[in-house]
């Protein structure tokens, strides 16, 4: 079992829902896809994911994900990647998280 958190660690999280707007393959990699996602911003949030083996990005564009949106910017293979798509792992498959019904984007996941 991991560490527990308090209420107060967990309202640190900023998760919300996001639409994949565009999704492509980074060229040179195996497992990564770039995602650009509307979280309700001014401009759609690059993601990076390294889902490649599981979901093509024709699969991804359209569906509403859930982002966590406040972690620390990374670059991941050149590619800055602005939030974590968040996805359940089974045995090392990850079984990206979504919503069902048009749920506005940037809409809070509490």
């Amino acid at each position: 079992m991991s560490e527990r958190i308090s209420i107060k660690d967990f309202q640190k999280m900023d998760i919300r829902v996001g639409r994949v707007l565009k999704a492509e393959r980074i060229p040179g990699t195996e497992k990564l896809i770039r995602l650009e996602v509307d979280i309700g911003e001014e401009r759609p949030r690059q993601l990076v994911a390294g889902v490649a083996d599981y979901y093509t990005p024709e699969e991804l564009l359209g569906k509403n994900i859930v982002v966590l949106a406040n972690l620390e910017a990374k670059k991941i293979r050149g590619v800055v990647s602005n939030g974590m798509l968040l996805a359940a792992d089974v045995n090392g498959r990850p079984y990206i998280l979504t919503v069902d019904d048009e749920v506005p984007p940037g809409s809070p996941v509490r």
